[in-house]
């Protein structure tokens, strides 16, 4: 699964922790743990201990859908057909993954057609994993057949009430596969080794529409009744579900826009540069192979700022603000339809194969796009906090892939390293190589793994003889491997510059030491880098005085920039800045986008006082948020230990706003700021 880069630290695979600690359920009996892995994948790298699938022995070619979705109950039900690839003559079991699904019954295909019974059994559950699902398939039948039902709190799927929605006439639904939540709303081999086709078809009520990751239709009559296909092989990670009051409206023959009514107009305006984006990336990485390239918004309580979704990205609306600012988020979702879909890691610890280099590609259409300096500004900004990051982080945790052999913590999976270590680690072979060569080294990368799952090890084979044997004395076998798997940051790295920057530098430098705030002739000019980048320079903590200058002049409390506002938000929680706490309250209430609102709550914790009010607001967001998110609060909330009797009680109606209406402004208020990129990710404190 979307940015452009901003500090990120949260890991994906602890997401599935977090969610399921926002699922209140009793006990029950301890599950079985995944098999061991023989030793030959053990020590390849090739398996994924986050799942119970046995894949060598029978995968899934296609999966066959028949859903019903009930929003009253808050549940999908029907059943799920496997055709089935039997690898291993010995094989008689299909092992699927399963979380808090309600398995009705397991059926096989036999001879003329018909259906018999399978014995099937589905062990304790795993707070990580779910539950296995054990069919007895003696007959090794060519397709089986499990009817299921989802649970109301399944950690892949969000319910809102219409009061919830933009329009609030007609409630939503959607899925949330990415990590190994697919298998909460379908039994599965939820891991991306294995790769299938699937179709799908779909009942709902009448007044919703129904999309999937597959061939929508932008014509489809809203009627209650939707069928897709997608033909393409994908991991169950990217296959989704979407419900609710959506409409189309075309940026291009191939790409375009679902959306609420209130919100399709503005999203098309916003990202009228896709097409653009899709032609762009064709010419440097060969052609889209998914025939369709559409966005869908979804409700402000998507915990990302996107999902790459195969042929329907889903989209954060908090990146729709009138002047595009924020598009590279787009870009990001993008490249994954190369570095991520179409050649994708085959499992969390191989993380970087999908997110290094969709960050890297991803800077690239930037580049060609909208300049050499916008795309250097976004480097300077993703690799601060890279270095902010590792800053914390053991040096296990800091290596951009594990050795063969190594069995990494899934809560390492998917931070900054992945994402920034991984994009610098292919600008430092790009520089070495030279861009055309290693433009040309990416394309045949895409081209030769077109549709496969690979771990590090593969890819490592793949760049020794393409790049390193080709182009010998370029990069040694240890500057690559230090890459990879040292901590740190080599001393080999490229270094990118600025020189919008230095001007950002020199004028916060000017006003903390003075008290006199930058012309509006500097400042007017400011880009959404450069505001982000003066705000990420600035103290830990400032004086009543200095908070309330900025916010005059900047209107920085009560900004709808919520980029901007992550970033304020914390400053003036850190500060004691009580005149924001009603504008903070409005924020963390009315998004759950983990990225934006998780810095504030991780500085509210930091006081008795602080968490206090973030259990308030917590529970008063609790009904539009997702479970993702409620599981990130929860937790950061369980495990925060507060200086005592620290803070300033929050008083509500005893604050004046930060700024009086009729105040005068020193300088424009500062432009939107740019995306963090890939919905999947992580922030400071969480995506």
């Amino acid at each position: 699964m979307i940015l452009s880069r901003f500090l990120r630290l949260a890991a994906l695979a602890a997401l599935v922790v977090f969610a399921v600690a926002a699922c209140k359920r009793e006990p029950t009996p301890a599950a079985t743990p995944p098999a061991p892995k023989p030793q030959a994948a053990a020590e390849s790298g090739d398996y994924d201990e986050h799942s119970y699938a046995e894949p060598d022995k029978v995968a899934i070619d296609d999966l066959a859908l028949e859903l019903a979705l009930d929003f009253d109950a808050r549940t999908i039900g029907g059943t799920a057909t496997y055709t089935l690839d039997w690898r291993d003559d010995t094989a008689t079991t299909l092992v699927l993954d399963t979380r808090d699904l309600t398995i009705e019954r397991a059926e096989g295909e036999v001879a003329g057609g018909s259906w018999q019974p399978l014995q099937f059994e589905l062990a304790g559950r795993d707070d990580l994993l779910g539950s296995k699902l054990t069919i007895q398939a003696p007959e090794r039948n060519a397709r089986i057949r499990v009817a299921y039902r989802t649970s109301p709190a399944a950690s892949g799927l969000q319910w809102l009430e219409a009061s919830m929605t933009e329009g609030k006439a007609t409630p939503f639904m959607f899925s949330q596969s990415q990590a190994i939540h697919a298998r909460s709303w379908v039994p599965l081999q939820d891991t991306p080794r294995v790769r299938y086709t699937y179709s799908a078809h779909v009942t709902a009520p009448a007044d919703v529409m129904v999309l999937m990751s597959a061939d929508n239709d932008p014509a489809a009559p809203r009627d209650g009744d939707y069928s897709f296909r997608m033909p393409q092989r994908i991991p169950s990670y990217l296959m989704a579900i979407a419900a609710g009051d959506l409409v189309f409206k075309p940026i291009s023959a191939r790409a375009g826009v679902w959306a609420e009514p209130a919100t399709v107009d503005r999203a098309v305006a916003e990202f009228e540069d896709t097409e653009k984006m899709i032609a762009t990336t064709e010419s440097l990485y060969g052609p889209y192979r998914w025939e369709r390239y559409d966005l869908l918004i979804l409700p402000p309580s998507f915990p990302y700022g996107g999902m790459e979704n195969p042929r329907l990205s889903f989209i954060t609306p908090t990146v729709i603000v009138g002047d595009k600012s924020l598009v590279s988020l787009i870009a990001h979702e993008l490249a994954h339809s190369w570095s991520g879909n179409l050649v994708t890691n085959s499992s969390a610890k191989d993380g970087w194969l999908n997110e290094g280099f969709t960050s890297y590609v991803e800077n690239r259409i930037v580049e060609a796009l909208y300049g050499e300096e916008r795309a250097d500004m976004e480097y300077v900004i993703s690799r601060n906090g890279l270095k902010a990051e590792i800053a914390n982080m053991s040096p296990e945790e800091q290596a951009l892939a594990v050795r063969p052999g190594v069995v990494k913590n899934p809560d390492d999976s998917l931070s900054a390293v992945s994402y920034d270590k991984g994009a610098w680690f292919l600008q430092f072979l790009e520089e070495r190589f030279g861009r055309a060569e290693f433009d040309a080294f990416l394309r045949g990368y895409f081209d030769h793994f077109a549709f496969q799952s690979i771990p590090t090890a593969r890819f490592v084979d793949y760049a020794q003889e393409h790049l390193l044997e080709k182009y010998p004395d370029r990069v040694t076998k240890e500057e690559f491997d230090a890459w990879l798997y040292e901590p740190g940051i080599p001393g080999s790295a490229p270094q990118v510059m600025s020189r919008s920057f230095g001007v950002v530098d020199s004028a916060r430098l000017a006003w903390l030491g003075s008290g006199t705030l930058p012309p509006q002739s500097i400042t007017g000019e400011w880009s959404t880098q450069e505001w982000i980048h003066f705000l990420e320079g600035l103290p830990d903590t400032l004086s009543i005085e200095q908070l309330s200058q900025l916010d005059t002049a900047y209107r920085f409390t009560g900004t709808p920039n919520a980029e901007l506002a992550q970033r304020w938000y914390p400053l003036a929680v850190r500060s004691s800045y009580m005149q924001a706490y009603p504008a903070i309250a409005d924020f963390v209430r009315t998004i759950g986008r983990r990225k934006l609102i998780m810095p504030t709550y991780q500085a509210l914790v930091a006081t008795e006082a602080g968490l206090a009010f973030a259990k308030e607001q917590l529970e008063a967001a609790r009904p539009g948020y997702h479970p993702i998110t409620t599981g990130s609060v929860e937790k950061l909330i369980a495990e925060a230990k507060p200086a005592p009797g620290s803070g300033t009680p929050f008083m509500p109606g005893t604050i004046e706003p930060a700024v009086a209406p009729d105040a005068e402004v020193d300088a424009a208020p500062p432009a939107m700021p740019a995306a963090d990129g890939d919905p999947t990710r992580p922030a400071p404190t969480g995506r």
